[in-house]
């Protein structure tokens, strides 16, 4: 009850960041219903188009967490452990308010499912897709409950080990990460070389580069602001690099997914232009693509919001000294560019080692 309270009560923002975290969650638990009528009528190769089929998944639920950490109803206050609302139980109804939209876009997946099959009449469009989706075959009910149920649980768990609590302890320091990072895209890149396209190993190798991808993310960010700071920094880049730096455990890793969504549209683009036609999720690769990469977009926009946050103080006390918001802007504004420039070239060279792997 607690966590429908603080849905109910939440700002029209925070309530619109719910509704796309439902919206996601409808397209992910769309496309993993229409992999289920695709094995009920072709069963050879359901395996890959079901590893694929994961992968809007994995973005949809990365989105929800995203969300789940800026949402100002589960975010620690003064005097609400007195309350009984210690972190434990914010913890619970952040979990608890992401299962709620998740379910909310797992049952309007299967209602627009039902109805474009025609198994829902009465409806505008009622068995448009009928051809696509297979409605000569009859869906197996339990697989498809199933399906719509990983969204809501994997989003839920999800949710509750990023924003459990967690003792106060030094962290490390965010370029730690590369070498590993580096270490797991390798791996990802050998894998995709020795399964060639069309095999389960595809889409392990990309999970694998875009892990080590979101492993490199943060050292990435870190080295961004080194760049901006670098060669006799003035009092406008020493901001911008200082608070890239200080943002890179937060921005990193959504910027390494970043990346790896763009060097696999890269990738896409190089094999079209080589013969090549890759679409494992046949017509609703594009839309799948295309979600996977709203996704990733609005993690990292997301994120940004939750640094923004975290840095009021910082932006009050400048206020406070004199500093015009111009300065603030420019500063953000050469941040981003920083992060466009290094950002770019590693999408391009991923997406160049990726097609010389598909294409050897």
């Amino acid at each position: 009850m607690l966590a429908l309270r603080l849905v109910r009560g939440s700002r029209p923002l925070v309530q619109l960041r719910r509704l796309l975290v439902a919206a996601t969650s409808a397209g992910a638990g769309f496309l993993l219903l229409y992999v289920l009528a695709e094995a009920t009528a072709r069963p050879a190769g359901s395996f890959p188009r079901l590893l694929w089929a994961l992968v809007p998944l994995a973005a949809a639920v990365q989105f929800a967490v995203a969300v789940a950490r800026t949402d100002p109803a589960t975010r620690p206050r003064e005097g609400m452990d007195a309350a009984g609302l210690g972190p434990v139980r914010l913890t619970l109804a952040a979990a608890v308010s992401t299962t709620v939209a998740c379910t909310l876009g797992s049952a309007l997946a299967l209602a627009v499912f039902l109805h474009l099959r025609g198994d829902l009449a009465g409806l505008p469009f009622d068995a448009a897709g009928s051809g696509l989706l297979h409605a000569e075959q009859p869906l197996p009910v339990a697989a498809a409950l199933t399906l719509l149920a990983l969204v809501p649980a994997a989003a839920s768990a999800a949710t509750a080990l990023a924003l459990r609590p967690r003792p106060a302890t030094a962290g490390l320091a965010p370029q730690t990460g590369v070498p590993w990072g580096v270490a797991v895209c390798a791996c990802g890149l050998a894998l995709q070389a020795y399964a060639g396209q069309g095999s389960p190993g595809l889409p392990a190798g990309w999970v694998l580069i875009t892990l080590g991808l979101a492993l490199t993310g943060p050292g990435l960010a870190y080295a961004c602001g080194t760049l901006v700071l670098a060669v006799r920094p003035g009092a406008l880049r020493l901001l911008a690099g200082r608070a890239l730096q200080e943002e890179a455990p937060r921005l990193g890793r959504p910027l390494g997914v970043l990346c790896a969504v763009g060097a696999a549209a890269l990738t896409a683009l190089a094999l079209r232009e080589r013969g090549t036609v890759f679409a494992p999720l046949g017509p609703l690769t594009g839309p799948a693509a295309a979600l996977v990469a709203l996704c990733a977009a609005a993690t990292l926009l997301t994120s940004a919001v939750e640094v923004r946050q975290a840095r009021t103080a910082t932006r009050e006390t400048l206020t406070g000294l004199g500093a015009p918001g111009t300065v603030l802007r420019t500063a953000a504004t050469l941040r981003a560019s920083a992060l466009v420039v290094v950002c770019v070239p590693l999408s391009w060279g991923v997406a160049q080692l990726t097609s010389l792997a598909l294409t050897r």
